[in-house]
């Protein structure tokens, strides 16, 4: 029993460190404040997960592996205590991961057809699923009325 407590910590706190980083991250800290406070007060929990969240970001923008492993070292260390001391723990947690857990509540498979047609695309064409924070820089000369050239003419 021990060893599988072992490994819910380790990936609940897996599952908590790839949250802070995520944009899903401020619904999911009232959840995982509630859990670890037990009945206790949430809001010191709130700011501990506040703090760790800022370290995580520090630590990930300076490179700092190590760093970012004591981070979810710790909360697997403060995990496996939580399930210890509460044998109850074991399942809540197991189902705030299912529904945390990145791609929850998704379709595990989706198929994505793209097809562009039409002629000459004179700039980026981008086909796929989910996009976020892109950038594209031109270089102004773009081929203008029927006598514009096709390439491999």
């Amino acid at each position: 029993m021990e060893a599988e407590l072992a490994a819910l910590a380790a990936s609940g706190a897996t599952t908590l460190v790839g949250l802070m980083v995520s944009e899903t991250w401020s619904q999911a800290r009232e959840r995982v404040a509630r859990f670890f406070a037990r009945g206790a007060n949430e809001e010191t929990v709130d700011e501990e997960l506040r703090l760790s969240e800022q370290e995580l970001v520090a630590a990930r923008a300076s490179d700092d592996e190590l760093a970012v492993a004591d981070i979810e070292a710790g909360w697997r260390l403060r995990l496996r205590r939580a399930l210890q001391a509460d044998p109850g723990a074991a399942e809540e947690l197991r189902l705030l991961l299912a529904e945390l857990a990145p791609g929850a509540g998704s379709d595990a498979a989706v198929t994505v057809h793209n097809s562009v047609n039409g002629g000459v695309q004179n700039g980026p064409v981008i086909q796929g699923q989910q996009f976020s924070s892109l950038t594209f820089y031109s270089s102004g000369s773009v081929p203008q009325g029927p006598s514009a050239r096709q390439p491999n003419e």
